[in-house]
């Protein structure tokens, strides 16, 4: 749904009417597939050099991969962000805000972006010995690093524009933009590998020419389909970013916890050799592409929250996220047994041998059922980003990657490499269980304020977006009386 004007009337937001059940199941659905197209790289990535036989290679995807993944982790922040602020800014019916507000989202997302990934080619040695990756595995993650780092703003342009798409409800779309980079990746990995006996060397190209794609596709959604993007106000960039950075900030916070706790968890399996870190490698890449739906929830259920919080319509706030809790479980259900029954076919997919076949096995026959409680993380933290309390996502996500990995890890290791991931596993989950039950007490509260048209506005941690009228910050409006023009005419007040 474009974001259009008609009458000096704005089109009424997707998400603020209709079956909220219907609309979590299309867009984690159709985020999922664009969601698992994005791990899938790195899985299919990972896929080809295990045929290769090599454990030192395998292993040097695998300390790549966490680096990659801070990486991933801030773009992700960002996009949050990006999401979250467009969403209210079209719930509260405020079209022009949120095209000037798309513009400045991918010039702030560039900018950050190309510092990060190019920053990180000046610390590569020094990060991966403090990985635990010695001789020849440390050598091939820098190589394969030194080529994928620079690209990180093309990743982050199309992560951009897959939030942006997903922020009006273009789900499929969205879902495209990163489908068609998987489908490039799946197509170059045989042939730059094996065709022509570039190795790691030719899974590095592929990353980059898949990067391409992404963010060329994601750019032609938002510009040329939707119109989304307004013309660029240097002077009203300072603004966008407070409005952006108030749930962006937290937000890449909350997202940079999660690999925190993976390179702990990474250095703790790294002493159990080779063959443990690329047990563990597999399992990392496995997880977000069998619980695609589950991953996807964060990106999808957003969008959905905040439109409502736009429009006044707090109720329907709080069926969405008991909905979306019903949908996660289901899912973590149906992916759990897939894994359990196929776990054979994976450990002989990956070549895995010794200590590696262990872990797989470990993880597809019991570790899987910690998703029902990270699930539960992934929606609260779209809760707790998308309806102004995203200092709590913070809090929840460093707290699971630090006293609720840390410790349980340790403690783990003294039994081996299978025991840092059942510790990790317990711990993640006490965390995820407490940050459903405050995000459910959060949504009962704003609900409670729905029948009483003066009921205050509810008090955020960030604001919604600066107005176009004089640039200040925009607190949320309160719904007007329904004779006015309806939801999706209500606007916040400056």
């Amino acid at each position: 749904m474009p974001i259009t004007e008609t009458a000096g009337a704005v089109e009424r937001p997707r998400f603020v009417s209709g079956s909220l059940l219907r609309h979590v199941c299309v867009m984690a659905g159709t985020g999922a597939i664009g969601l698992i197209a994005v791990f899938a790289v790195d899985l299919i990535n990972l896929f080809y050099i295990s045929l290769l036989g090599e454990k030192e290679t395998a292993a040097a995807v695998g300390f790549a991969g966490v680096v990659g993944f801070f990486h991933a982790s801030l773009c992700i922040g960002l996009t949050i962000g990006i999401a979250a602020v467009v969403s209210r800014t079209v719930g509260a019916g405020r079209a022009a805000d949120a095209r000037r507000i798309a513009t400045s989202s991918l010039v702030l997302m560039t900018a950050a972006s190309v510092v990060v990934g190019s920053g990180t080619a000046f610390f590569l040695h020094p990060a991966l010995h403090a990985l635990g990756a010695e001789g020849e595995t440390a050598r091939l993650a820098q190589r394969y690093l030194a080529v994928t780092v620079h690209t990180l703003p093309l990743l982050g342009l199309g992560m951009a524009c897959s939030a942006l798409l997903r922020s009006i409800g273009d789900a499929r779309r969205s879902m495209t933009v990163t489908l068609a980079a998987a489908f490039v990746t799946a197509v170059l990995d045989p042939i730059l590998i094996f065709g022509f006996g570039l190795g790691l060397d030719g899974a590095a190209i592929s990353a980059v020419v898949s990067r391409m794609v992404l963010a060329a596709i994601g750019l032609h959604g938002v510009m040329v389909k939707h119109r989304m993007l307004g013309r660029f106000e240097a002077p009203r960039l300072a603004g966008d970013a407070r409005a952006l950075a108030g749930v962006a900030g937290p937000a890449v916070l909350t997202n940079l916890a999660t690999p925190v706790g993976a390179a702990f968890v990474t250095h703790a399996i790294a002493q159990f050799g080779p063959s443990a870190v690329a047990g563990a490698a597999t399992i990392d890449r496995l997880s977000p592409v069998a619980f695609g739906l589950v991953y996807a929830l964060s990106g999808a259920v957003g969008p959905i929250l905040a439109q409502n919080l736009g429009a006044g319509q707090y109720r329907r706030v709080q069926e969405g996220l008991r909905d979306s809790l019903l949908f996660m479980v289901a899912s973590v259900a149906v992916a759990w047994l897939v894994l359990a029954l196929g776990q054979g076919v994976l450990i002989r997919a990956f070549s895995a041998e010794g200590q590696a076949a262990e872990l797989i096995a470990l993880f597809c026959t019991w570790l899987a059922a910690s998703f029902f409680f990270s699930g539960g993380l992934f929606v609260a933290n779209a809760s707790f980003n998308n309806l102004g309390h995203p200092l709590l996502s913070t809090f929840f996500n460093w707290g699971r990657a630090t006293l609720g990995t840390i410790p349980f890890a340790w403690w783990g290791s003294h039994h081996g490499a299978a025991g840092v991931l059942v510790g990790q596993a317990v711990g993640s989950s006490i965390f995820g269980l407490l940050a459903v039950v405050v995000a459910f007490r959060l949504a009962a509260k704003l609900a409670r304020q729905e029948p009483s048209m003066k009921a205050p506005a509810p008090v955020l941690d960030a604001p919604v977006a600066p107005t176009s009228a004089h640039g200040e910050t925009a607190a949320l409006a309160t719904p007007q009386p329904a004779a006015v023009t309806g939801p999706a005419a209500s606007a916040a007040a400056p």
